[in-house]
């Protein structure tokens, strides 16, 4: 079956896995570690989706990214508090992650249907990589993640880093098309000048994307691989 696209870039985190649980069990045990109060699973749920700095920054009570202001009022450094939050979701990240119905198999069919597939996250690269690969194999060739030097999405830097590692070119016809369950995402694939595809069964409500601008979203696995074929 031939496709309308020449690659398929996805997001991770609820786009191809369900990484919630163990996002916010890494947030907690952080917070809990420097006397901050823990989020719930639908704080979490809404401050993911702009990398971890970020993450940390929206849990802590105050918001502020270069000095944590203890309960005690003693102050501890940002970036430690980072640091130990990368630390323990290393630990953790596959413990109750998991990827979403059928994810496995739409990637089957798009491997064997010749089209490329990458992972660009605002995820920590490292934690894209072992995830990507502990899940999906040589399914997923190529994993993109935030690093030094390169800018995070929605910026689309990682896309085109991940379009070079495959052979592929972004202004090309057919084009690639961009993937994604939020606002960044839909984001990143306008920047990019590419087409996008919203999930609604990630991390924001579909009155969110909506919101964002998003032109084709898909409630179902069904109407994903639809949207992939038909373009």
């Amino acid at each position: 079956m031939s496709y309308p696209y020449s690659a398929a870039i996805f997001d991770l985190d609820g786009t191809l896995l369900d990484t919630l649980d163990d996002l916010a069990a890494a947030t907690n045990a952080t917070l809990a570690t420097y006397g901050f109060p823990v989020r719930t699973r639908e704080e979490v749920r809404l401050f993911v989706g702009n990398g971890v700095e970020k993450l940390m920054e929206r849990a802590l009570p105050d918001g502020h990214a270069t000095v944590a202001h203890l309960p005690d009022g003693s102050s501890a450094d940002f970036g430690a508090l980072l640091a130990d939050f990368k630390s323990r979701y290393a630990a953790c990240c596959e413990d109750r992650t998991r990827p979403y119905p059928g994810i496995p198999a739409l990637l089957a069919a798009l491997r064997d249907a010749g089209i490329p597939v990458a992972v660009v996250s605002n995820k920590f690269d490292a934690a894209v990589k072992a995830l990507s690969a502990a899940y999906f194999g040589d399914l997923i060739p190529v994993a993109v993640g935030e690093r030094d030097g390169v800018r995070k999405k929605p910026a689309p830097d990682t896309v085109f880093e991940a379009l070079r590692l495959l052979g592929v070119p972004a202004d090309g016809t057919p084009s690639p098309v961009y993937i994604g369950d939020s606002e960044v995402d839909v984001a990143t694939a306008r920047n990019a000048g590419m087409p996008c595809i919203s999930v609604s069964w990630g991390f924001r409500d579909r009155d969110v994307l909506v919101n964002a601008g998003a032109e084709t979203i898909c409630d179902s696995m069904d109407a994903l691989y639809r949207a992939l074929r038909e373009g």
